[in-house]
């Protein structure tokens, strides 16, 4: 099995790896290499890059056990060409396809796809619209899409945006990004619901979420769990939605999840 020889493959070197988006925009990821046939793609969430923390640790883990795991920003996010925007889950989940393709095309195998939080969903919606990944792991992902918006943006949001954006400021004043009316459309017509239960019976998804998450309630998770064809719950006690005190129990629920899909798939 290629992910048996880590003893004797300590950390590799990371490399920057620049794949084309369907949009011609530049994605930029960092690889992971152990040598291994089969590549674990990370995805981080809302505002945040392959950078995370929850991303580099989830990378090294893997990386430990001898998996090639590959870490990319989302267009507009981190050095990632393209302008920032709100929603844009589809979006997302072709930039992921573009990745996915890059790496099938090198004559590798992409064995999982790994999402934390607008992450998670990115991955759901991936494994509903495209037909070729058999593992999806979504960390902390929103059940419904509806909610998170006030609690975020303040209960008058819906009325302002009418006017047709939103600019959202930092504490200082100055506008950290714009949030459009089509865009948030665009998140809250996406039925999480609907698009779980096209995930085919093939695809095994599991599902890690902390049971003191203060952003996404762990009741999205059970819902989640509910609907979900192929699906397995695994529930952290106590972690917060960042994993802050959490991160190594996080990495093991996964990774140990990960290598018992490879050898099944073997």
């Amino acid at each position: 099995m290629a992910h048996s020889h880590s003893s004797q493959n300590p950390v590799m070197e990371q490399q920057r790896v620049v794949i084309p988006n369907k949009h011609g925009q530049k994605l930029v990821g960092l690889l992971h290499e152990t040598g291994s046939k089969e590549i674990v793609i990370l995805c981080h969430g809302f505002r945040s890059t392959k950078a995370d923390r929850t991303m580099v640790t989830l990378a090294a883990a893997l990386e430990k056990e001898g998996i090639t795991a590959f870490r990319f920003d989302f267009a507009g996010n981190g050095e990632s060409e393209g302008s920032f925007e709100f929603g844009n889950y589809l979006r997302e989940a072709d930039d992921l396809h573009s990745v996915i393709r890059h790496f099938f095309e090198a004559n590798r195998v992409v064995s999982a796809i790994v999402g934390h939080s607008k992450g998670g969903g990115v991955v759901l919606v991936y494994a509903s619209k495209y037909d070729d990944i058999n593992t999806v792991v979504n960390v902390s992902g929103r059940y419904d899409l509806k909610k998170g918006i006030e609690e975020r943006f303040g209960k008058d949001f819906m009325e302002r945006i009418e006017d047709g954006y939103v600019d959202i400021k930092n504490k200082e004043g100055s506008v950290e990004f714009r949030v459009t009316k089509e865009s948030l459309m665009d998140r809250l017509n996406l039925d999480m619901h609907e698009t779980c239960l096209k995930i085919p019976k093939e695809c095994r998804v599991l599902t890690v979420h902390g049971s003191a998450d203060e952003t996404i309630p762990v009741e999205d998770a059970f819902e989640l769990a509910k609907i979900i064809p192929n699906h397995k719950l695994h529930v952290i006690e106590g972690a917060n939605h960042n994993y802050t005190k959490h991160q190594t129990e996080l990495a093991s629920a996964i990774v140990d999840y990960l290598k018992a899909a490879l050898q099944r798939d073997q």
